[in-house]
Parts: C-alpha cells; structure tokens; sequence
C-alpha cells in the first residue's frame, strides 16, 4: 500500500488564490486535517477551501496552542502527528491545510519532524502556496526588492533590538502577523537606515472582505497612532522609492 500524506498551502485568504493542484487535491480528499489554536476556535485554512470540500470528507481539527511552553507543544506534535498517521496507514487519501506557504512560519514542520522520526514511511508531498505578503505586494503594485536590494522577514515585533539590526541591514522589510506592534516599529525605523520619505505599505485582513490597505511614507504614518490593531496584518517598509 502506497502511503502519502498531502500538506496543501492554502495561500493569503482568497479562494480564488489557491493553486489548481491544491483545489484538486481538496476536492478528492477522504480526510482533511486543519490546524486551529484553540480547541473551538474556526480555522482560517478550512474557511478558505470550504467551498472545495466534497460532503463525504471528514474534517479532523487539530489544536496548535499559542504558548511558549516547549513540553505542551512537543505533546500537541505528537499527538496531532499520530491522528494523522492513523488516517493515512487506512490507507485514506490525507490532506493536512496550511495558511500560506508550508515552508513559511507554519504549524506544517512540526508534523513533518514528527513523520520524519517516527514513521518515515510515510511519503509527504507539499504542494506550495501563495504567501500573504506576495498577495499584498500585487495588490499594491509594489515592488519588494529589485537589483541587489536586501529583504528581511520578521514574524511578530517582539524583539525590536533584533528588528533594529535588520532595519539597518536591509533594504526592505516584511513584517508578518502582529499588527499591534507596527506603532513602535515606525517609531524605531527613522534611527535605522529609514529616511522620512521611505514608503510604508500596511494591509490587514489581507483577501477578506474587512481588507484595509495604507500606502503612505514614514513620516505620514508616524503621526498616527494606532494604524492597525489587528494580529493578521502585514508591514513592507522600503528604504528606497520605487
């Protein structure tokens, strides 16, 4: 029996923006798993190929905590990782949904490792998907780096000494996830290598019906507070004009 396991990005948000291999293997699956943070809690990856899904697939929810506690997710791992072996040594076509791309900030390698130790007879096939901040560049016609610029990305604001460093080493920034700290990270720019006319693009609830987008340069959106509260947002900062 051949035995293979399908991780599927499922792109920024839009339907529309999945590629073709990933919609088929969504509409032929037996059992779609889906990572959510909470027990409860709707995952975004499901809401976005809903319309794909056929009745007869099963839908299996799979708690990925937002903790810092290493023991707790080392043991969600393992047993989110041992559900899905179950359904794929059934010999049932799995597919495991990701946000985006599983090759970037996704719950998708904890499981990958766990497969990797424990059953490496597994065959995984990723099947890439378009990141939110490609969606955003298009949108906003922006171009993210050109000739020998430098691209930094940073998951969340936590550590503004280690945003600090890479602001003053790249020529454009990406910043992913928490908009609740873009406030402090404009403050902190005009020290690090950003001029006041630096452009600063910002989006949240990128490819949902809430979308907001802000082009503006630096010096404009540091007399505003409060430009996005929202934890899905995304922050380009250019050093330079297009």
């Amino acid at each position: 029996m051949h035995m293979k396991l399908f991780c599927v990005g499922c792109g920024p948000g839009d339907p529309d923006l999945l590629t073709l291999r990933a919609i088929e293997l969504i509409k032929n699956s037996d059992v779609i798993f889906t990572p959510t943070a909470r027990d409860g809690k709707p995952s975004i990856a499901l809401a976005v190929v809903n319309k794909y899904i056929a009745e007869s697939t099963e839908i299996v929810s799979l708690t990925f905590p937002m903790t810092k506690d290493t023991e707790l997710l080392k043991d969600h791992w393992k047993k989110n990782t041992k559900k899905i072996v179950e359904a794929v040594l059934s010999g049932r076509k799995a597919v495991y949904l990701t946000i985006g791309d599983p090759a970037l900030y996704s719950t998708w390698i904890y499981i990958q490792r766990e497969l990797e130790k424990t059953h490496p007879e597994i065959e995984v096939d990723i099947v890439p998907g378009i990141t939110s901040f490609f969606a955003f560049a298009a949108k906003a016609k922006l171009s993210l780096a050109e000739g020998d610029q430098t691209v930094g990305i940073i998951p969340a604001c936590y550590d503004l000494s280690k945003v600090k460093q890479a602001a003053e080493s790249c020529d454009t920034l990406i910043f992913l996830k928490d908009g609740r700290y873009f406030d402090n990270v404009l403050e902190m720019l005009s020290t690090s290598g950003f001029n006041e006319d630096s452009v600063i693009a910002i989006a949240q609830d990128l490819s949902s019906k809430e979308e907001v987008m802000i082009l503006n340069k630096l010096k404009d959106l540091q007399k505003s507070k409060g430009t996005t509260q929202k934890y899905f947002s995304v922050m380009v900062a250019k050093k330079t004009n297009d």
